[in-house]
């Protein structure tokens, strides 16, 4: 009898370690495949002669709500259609030396999620990183290369704050 029940406690547990162990590996794994990259567009960032009159035609002509950052467009979001998400549109001097060492006249911000795990990522994969992670009330940024050389922008927000900065210096969105 003592036999029969060591057996089946010893089959007990190796159920359950077995259980265990898949339980781990697959949530690891899936939290691999789960990562998100990219998850919208957080800016259009472009060179201009005078980008005051830039603002100022795109405010006239095409109805943006414009501030001396450009333009902020507001959303929802497809995931949660209560959240708020928001898109910045901003025109700079064509001497801006911010898109370097980018030659191009634009630069693209990418929303991301879990822009640390991100850029760890990225690293292994030989991806020129610019910068370390800057932090702010409205989010997370940093810097990275395209396989051309393009400088992107990439950013996780924290869209609520965002919201609150843009009510503080009074600026409306364009929705």
């Amino acid at each position: 009898m003592k036999k029969t029940a060591l057996l089946i406690l010893i089959i007990a547990i190796s159920f359950c370690f077995g259980f265990a162990v898949q339980t781990i590996t697959s949530n690891q794994s899936e939290k691999k495949a789960t990562l998100k990259k990219v998850t919208g567009i957080g800016g259009i960032f472009f060179k201009c002669k005078d980008a005051s009159k830039m603002r100022e035609w795109y405010k006239t002509n095409l109805g943006l709500n414009t501030n001396q950052y450009g333009a902020v467009f507001e959303w929802h979001q497809g995931a949660d259609s209560t959240k708020k998400g928001f898109t910045q549109w901003s025109p700079f001097k064509e001497t801006t030396k911010y898109f370097e060492p980018s030659t191009k006249e634009f630069m693209i911000n990418y929303r991301v999620e879990n822009l640390k795990a991100l850029v760890e990522e990225l690293k292994k994969n030989g991806v020129t990183v610019l910068d370390a992670i800057e932090t702010y009330d409205y989010g997370k940024f940093v810097h990275i290369l395209d396989v051309e050389g393009n400088k992107v922008e990439l950013w996780e927000p924290n869209d609520v704050e965002y919201e609150k900065l843009g009510k503080q210096m009074g600026s409306e969105t364009t929705k």
